[in-house]
C-alpha cells in the first residue's frame, strides 16, 4: 500500500531526529507535505534540502505561541492548509525530585510538556476546521501509565496531563471530524529516553548511541527492542484516513511495557544499564 497521505498536509514538531524524523520520511514517502517544526535550524534545512519539495523547515520552540502559530500559518500558506498536527516534541525537563523541585524547574518543564501540546491543538484547530476535519495525534510516555510509574517526577505528571487532554479535545473537536489520539511509547533507544533515566538529556545523543539493544528486548513482553518505525507506522495510520473512526484513543506502542515491567525496566534497571553502558564505551 502506498500514497497513504496522498494530499494531505502535516505539521510535525521535534521532527529532525528520532521518532519524528522517521515519521517525517514516512509520512512523505505517502504522498504528504510536511512542515518541519523544530529548533535545531541545521538539521531542519539540511533534512529540507534532503527531502526536496515536499517538506518546509521552520525554527520553532513550542513553548511559544508565535512559533507555533507561524509553523501551522506555514503549512496553510505553502501547501494550501492542514490535515494533521502531529506533535513529538518534547524534552525531560527538570529531573529533581518532589521534594527538590523548584517552582523554576517545574514550570519550565510544564512548558514544555503541557503548553506546548495546548498550544499546538490551539492553532491547529483553525485550519483543521477549514479542510473540513483532520487528525492531531499527541505523544505521552509509558512513565505515567506503566505499572509503578517510572521516570522524573515533572515529566511523569507532564505526560499524564498529555493523555488528559487529548481525552478531552477529542470530546470537543469530534462534532467537527476532528480527531485526537495520544501515543504512549515504550522503551525506544532515543536521546529523550537516555537523558531521561541518566538525569541528563545533554548526554542522551552519546548515551543512546551506546545503549545496548538487548536491554531493551528485556523490558517488556514481546522481547524485542522498539524501533522509531513502530511509532512512525502507528502515527501513519493516526493521521490517514484508514483511522477516520476512531478518537480519544491513548495507544501504546511499548511491546506491552505498560502491562508488565521486567526489572530491568525498574529506574534501578535503567540507571544500572546506563553505567554498564557507559562503562563499555570507555572500553
Amino acid at each position: 500500500m502506498a500514497n497513504r497521505l496522498q494530499g494531505k498536509v502535516a505539521v510535525i514538531t521535534g521532527a529532525v531526529s528520532g521518532m519524528g524524523l522517521a515519521a517525517c520520511e514516512l509520512f512523505v514517502a505517502e504522498g504528504a507535505k510536511v512542515v518541519v517544526a523544530d529548533v535545531q535550524e541545521d538539521k531542519g534545512i539540511a533534512l529540507e534540502r534532503r527531502l526536496g519539495d515536499s517538506v518546509s523547515f521552520i525554527r520553532c520552540d513550542v513553548r511559544s505561541e508565535a512559533d507555533v502559530r507561524a509553523a501551522v500559518e506555514r503549512a496553510v500558506k505553502k501547501f494550501g492548509g492542514l490535515d494533521v498536527m502531529y506533535h513529538n516534541a518534547a524534552s525531560t525537563g527538570d529531573v529533581a525530585t518532589l521534594e527538590d523541585m523548584t517552582v523554576e524547574g517545574w514550570d519550565d518543564t510544564q512548558a514544555m510538556l503541557l503548553r506546548a501540546n495546548m498550544l499546538c491543538v490551539k492553532h491547529a484547530v483553525p485550519a483543521l476546521k477549514q479542510r473540513g476535519g483532520g487528525s492531531i495525534i499527541l505523544v505521552s510516555s509509558a512513565a505515567p501509565v506503566a505499572l509503578g510509574g517510572s521516570g522524573p517526577y515533572a515529566y511523569t505528571v507532564g505526560k499524564a496531563g498529555v493523555i488528559a487532554m487529548g481525552r478531552f479535545a477529542a470530546l470537543q473537536l469530534g462534532p467537527h471530524f476532528i480527531r485526537v489520539n495520544t501515543l504512549v511509547p515504550g522503551g525506544f533507544a532515543t536521546s529523550i529516553w537516555s537523558g531521561h533515566v541518566h538525569g541528563d538529556a545533554k548526554l542522551g545523543d552519546e548515551i543512546s548511541q551506546n545503549m545496548n539493544m538487548d536491554y531493551f528486548a528485556r523490558m517488556q513482553p514481546i522481547p524485542r527492542a522498539g524501533k522509531v518505525s513502530d511509532v512512525a507506522e502507528t502515527a501513519l495510520f493516526l493521521a490517514s484516513d484508514a483511522s477516520s473512526f476512531i478518537t480519544g484513543v491513548t495507544l501504546p506502542v511499548d511491546g506491552g511495557l505498560t502491562l508488565h515491567r521486567k526489572w530491568e525496566a525498574t529506574a534501578e534497571g535503567q540507571l544500572e544499564a546506563v553505567r554498564k553502558s557507559q562503562a563499555s564505551a570507555r572500553g
